[in-house]
């Protein structure tokens, strides 16, 4: 979400009233979120930042949760470093258009898969290479990544593990697909827990953590990155707060670029 502030608790130190922010309403790992679909919100102050200048509210409020997402899982799970060679599953949505410029950023060589008419927009963005997953299965073309980020969480690890270096790390979002693009009745959850099975026993996988990561640090993080141009997000639509239900529609149907915004 993105905003002016309205008003703070006594606690509140970090902004005042009037204030443009933008952050998230999720809490707890992402387990709890306080809802965004409104015309007033309440969010504990950690989880805000400064809306950088230079950018509408509109997309500021893309950034938060698919930017908290990507991020962490580059920077703690991947351990993303410069001049590796990053493959980003599904970076034509909402965390992978972000992931891609974050890889970027931080000075990877950077792989876009996903479907054909996503793929300009992902190359767009910084990515070096694209796939064309409807056209290729990249676990068989004999090239291997550094780090793979599969968010759309539609890969085999032992299909994945082809596709890895030696070294390399297989980092699973758990992006769940539902709607008229959904197949499974458990979505990412038996994938999920295989891999924390397997993780204590697989060196390309990384060491589980449920700690929650510093928001704070994180929103501060991505202001930075949107402040010096080497964010931009991505917006493929926007309705207004009374047709929440016919963009969930379209969300459901599997084909946003990008971003979907609701506004007041």
């Amino acid at each position: 979400m993105a905003g002016l502030v309205e008003s703070i608790g006594k606690n509140v130190t970090r902004f005042a009233p009037g204030d443009k922010v933008f952050g998230e309403t999720f809490t707890e790992l992402q387990w709890r979120n306080g809802g965004a679909f409104a015309e007033y919100v309440s969010v504990p102050q950690d989880a805000l930042a400064l809306k950088p200048n230079g950018i509408t509210f509109e997309q500021a409020a893309a950034v938060p949760t698919s930017g908290f997402i990507a991020l962490h899982n580059l920077q703690n799970e991947g351990q993303i470093q410069p001049g590796q060679s990053v493959l980003i599953n599904g970076a034509g949505g909402g965390v992978g258009t972000i992931a891609v410029q974050l890889a970027k950023a931080y000075g990877a060589r950077v792989t876009g898969v996903d479907s054909t008419k996503k793929l300009e927009m992902v190359r767009s963005l910084g990515a070096d290479h694209v796939i064309d997953y409807t056209q290729e299965d990249f676990t068989q073309r004999g090239e291997c990544y550094d780090l793979i980020l599969d968010i759309a969480s539609n890969l085999s690890f032992s299909g994945c593990k082809r596709a890895l270096t030696l070294t390399g790390t297989y980092v699973l979002i758990g992006h769940d697909h539902f709607g008229d693009v959904g197949s499974r009745t458990f979505g990412s959850l038996p994938h999920f827990f295989k891999i924390v099975a397997l993780s204590p026993f697989v060196s390309q996988l990384p060491d589980l953590s449920f700690s929650i990561p510093n928001k704070k640090d994180i929103m501060a993080l991505l202001a930075e990155f949107l402040e010096a141009g080497k964010l931009t997000p991505v917006i493929d639509r926007t309705y207004p707060l009374s047709e929440v239900p016919e963009a969930m529609r379209y969300l459901q149907a599997g084909h946003a670029r990008g971003k979907i915004i609701i506004t007041p």
